[in-house]
């Protein structure tokens, strides 16, 4: 709210906006005090979360940026250093500016990865970035980014959900537009990267999905996967992600 102040001077804004942070949470009828911080999943809380961290920019840019270079949106940020002794000292010197703030690092999100050919990896924003060997080239190393375990496992519970069995008595073309407004979305944000396998995986669980559930709404045993083939995908107008990455430029890195 020290933040804000600084920039707005409206007394109606200040007071709304304290009142949402002093809202609480409520759960089966039953409200629980916040005591601080935003609400998961508000609306307001990346904004909040931006407000706040700025002084984390600012002193970074000021006191820091020798030791790498920071990223960050919202509450979810990375350093990239030039050596795993940058990185430790830049995670403590973040943590110093965050203990000003009345702020700490997450103990369990919160590791030095060592991205050098391709020992590691790490989620950030629904990606995971990884260095892969060229395999034209043997000892060039290329960053890449793909749907993260976590990013598949939703989506493969989104469509999941909008196959349930609870559906059978809709028409197959109203499940298949339920489907294409998620895959639609999902696709958008991961089709930026090296995501064609992940997105010819969603493909083939989709048809899995729509297959089953066709034959539960058809009465028939098992998958009939011979019926149910991809003849028959392609005709119901699925929004298929195969074929709908776009790669940017790759930059070589030993």
């Amino acid at each position: 709210m020290g933040q804000v102040a600084r920039r707005v001077s409206d007394r109606r804004m200040l007071k709304l906006l304290r009142a949402w942070l002093r809202a609480g949470v409520l759960e089966d009828g039953v409200t629980t005090e916040a005591g601080s911080a935003t609400p998961q999943g508000s609306p307001i809380s990346p904004l909040l979360a931006n407000v706040a961290l700025h002084v984390l920019d600012a002193e970074w840019a000021r006191t820091a940026s020798k030791l790498g270079m920071l990223v960050r949106y919202a509450d979810d940020f990375i350093v990239l250093c030039a050596s795993r002794t940058r990185a430790e000292q830049a995670r403590r010197r973040v943590g110093e500016i965050l203990a000003g703030l009345g702020l700490q690092l997450h103990p369990d999100k919160t590791r030095v990865a060592c991205l050098t050919r391709g020992h590691e990896g790490f989620d950030f924003l629904g990606f995971h970035l990884h260095k892969v060997e060229a395999w034209r080239r043997r000892g060039r190393y290329y960053l890449q980014r793909w749907p993260s375990d976590r990013a598949m496992a939703s989506i493969r519970a989104k469509l999941r959900e909008a196959t349930d069995r609870r559906y059978v008595g809709y028409p197959v073309a109203w499940v298949v537009g339920r489907l294409n407004r998620v895959l639609r979305g999902w696709g958008a944000y991961f089709r930026h990267g090296n995501s064609a396998r992940k997105f010819a995986h969603v493909d083939a669980y989709m048809h899995e999905r729509l297959a089953i559930f066709a034959s539960i709404k058809h009465g028939l045993h098992g998958r009939n996967q011979h019926r149910f083939n991809w003849v028959w995908f392609t005709s119901l107008g699925v929004y298929p992600l195969s074929g709908r990455v776009r790669s940017g430029a790759a930059h070589a890195l030993r």
